[in-house]
């Protein structure tokens, strides 16, 4: 990762990173405290436990020491926070989301953008932390599975969510009957075909609703006939449904 138009301090360093169309920051961890947020696109960051799509509105909060890796699916700008833990009062331990508010984000532009002498910086600062809000949000994840013919088959869903393919049709496309491909996924991910299908389309879903795609075509992209099956999919695994997701 190369940062543009860093600004740092004792206490926060915002750095500038433009992502283009299926950029990835590879598995990684930092020794400070990060805060990643997307002015403009929107950004994926995956952990060892979770996966959160954040647009404009949201962040993440990441602490220290935390295993992470960041993609935009489009053309992103991301600016990454980074906040030195014997200087920082939140005491988060996992990643957290958080309501990236119209003052948040002039503020974090004002923290990378404007000449501050040290003490204005640091009652900026402190500012821009009293404004760290969680939010609580459902993440939705697929674990993949290990049987070999079972995740030919995963793949191919995570290429194109939309396959309406049954568990007897992949059966015959990598050479396995139906019921060994249907316990090799109980087995391995923990959760059936169809549910975990159904998590694979519901996480594909978020991108194109955080980037303000309509339900419809969310739900057609997806590989539901209808906005309401989709709805109806959505809410039974978030408790929200699509519209309510990336409001607080």
């Amino acid at each position: 990762m190369s940062p543009t138009g860093q600004v740092g301090s004792s206490a926060v360093l915002v750095a500038t990173f433009a992502m283009g169309p299926a950029t990835r920051y590879l598995r990684h961890v930092h020794d400070e405290h990060q805060l990643a947020w997307a002015p403009r696109g929107v950004l994926t960051v995956e952990t060892d436990t979770a996966t959160w799509v954040l647009p404009p509105t949201r962040a993440l909060w990441i602490p220290s020491g935390v295993p992470h890796e960041t993609s935009a699916d489009g053309t992103a700008t991301m600016r990454a926070l980074y906040l030195h833990p014997a200087a920082c009062p939140v005491e988060w331990t996992t990643p957290q989301p958080v309501v990236a508010k119209p003052v948040l984000a002039e503020l974090i532009h004002h923290l990378a953008e404007t000449p501050l002498d040290p003490g204005q910086r640091k009652r900026a600062e402190a500012v821009l932390l009293d404004l760290l809000e969680p939010v609580a949000v459902a993440t939705i994840d697929a674990p993949m599975p290990r049987d070999a013919r079972a995740m030919d088959v995963a793949r191919a869903l995570l290429d194109d969510p939309a396959d309406q393919r049954t568990l007897d049709d992949w059966g015959q496309h990598v050479g396995a009957s139906a019921r060994t491909l249907a316990r090799a996924f109980r087995a391995d991910t923990g959760v059936g075909f169809a549910r975990w299908r159904t998590l694979v389309r519901i996480r594909a879903a978020l991108s194109l609703l955080a980037a303000s795609q309509p339900v419809g075509n969310v739900a057609r992209r997806v590989g539901y006939d209808t906005a309401s099956a989709f709805v109806a999919a959505f809410r039974r695994e978030t408790g929200v449904t699509p519209g309510a997701y990336f409001h607080s």
